[in-house]
C-alpha cells in the first residue's frame, strides 16, 4: 500500500523519518485510512470523487504545498478531467491569501480581534457554468474553512445546502478540508526531518 503521507514528505523507505513514522503503527496506518475513505475506497452518493479530488486540489494550493497540488491534481485529472483540474489550478491562484482572518460577532469577547481579508467568491459567470453550483458553493466554502474558520456558521452551511450539498455530503467536506490540513501538516514537517537527514 502507498502510504501518502510518506509520498508527499519524500520519506525514504527505510530511512530515519521512516523508522520514526513506523515507531507508531496505527497512527501511520489510521492516517493513510482517513485518505482511502475520503478519496479511495467511497460512495459517491453525497460527494463524487471529482468534487472530493477538485476540493482536495484546491485547498493543497491554498496552503501552497507543490507536492501536495500535484498530487491531488492528479487525482483530480483521474476523477473529472483536465478542464477540471486547470479550473481548478486557475482559482487557486485567485484564491490565494494569508490567514487565518475574519469577523467575530460584534458582541462576542474576542470582537476586537476581527481582521480583515479576502472573501473568496467564484464571479466569472462561465467558470460557475462549468463547475456548477454545487462545486461553486463547496469551493468558496473551503477558502473560508482556511482562511476565515471563524466565521463558520449555520448561515455558511445553509449556503452549501441551497446549492444542493445534502447533510451527509456537507459532513464529508468538513472532514476532507479537516483531513487536508492535518495531512499536509505532518507531511511539511516530516519533509523538514527529510531535509536535515539529507544534509
Amino acid at each position: 500500500m502507498t502510504d501518502v503521507i510518506d509520498r508527499l514528505a519524500g520519506v525514504t523507505p527505510g530511512g530515519r523519518v521512516d523508522a520514526l513514522r513506523r515507531h507508531r503503527p496505527a497512527t501511520r496506518d489510521n492516517a493513510q485510512a482517513s485518505y482511502d475513505a475520503l478519496f479511495t475506497t467511497i460512495d459517491e452518493t453525497h460527494a463524487s470523487a471529482s468534487e472530493r479530488a477538485a476540493v482536495a486540489q484546491f485547498v493543497a494550493a491554498l496552503h501552497d504545498d507543490e507536492g501536495a497540488v500535484a498530487h491531488y491534481a492528479a487525482v483530480t485529472r483521474q476523477a473529472g478531467g483536465d478542464p477540471l483540474a486547470d479550473a481548478v489550478a486557475d482559482l487557486a491562484i485567485a484564491a490565494r491569501t494569508t490567514g487565518p482572518y475574519g469577523e467575530y460577532p460584534a458582541d462576542a469577547p474576542l470582537a476586537g480581534e476581527s481582521v480583515a481579508g479576502l472573501r473568496f467568491a467564484i464571479d466569472d459567470a462561465d467558470t460557475r457554468a462549468a463547475l456548477g453550483e454545487r462545486l461553486d458553493a463547496a469551493l468558496e466554502h473551503a477558502h473560508l474553512l482556511v482562511f476565515r474558520p471563524r466565521e463558520a456558521s449555520v448561515a455558511a452551511l445553509a449556503r452549501l445546502a441551497d446549492a444542493g450539498w445534502s447533510t451527509a455530503g456537507i459532513v464529508t467536506l468538513s472532514q476532507l478540508v479537516s483531513f487536508l490540513a492535518f495531512q499536509l501538516r505532518v507531511a511539511a514537517g516530516l519533509r523538514l526531518l527529510t531535509t536535515e537527514d539529507a544534509a
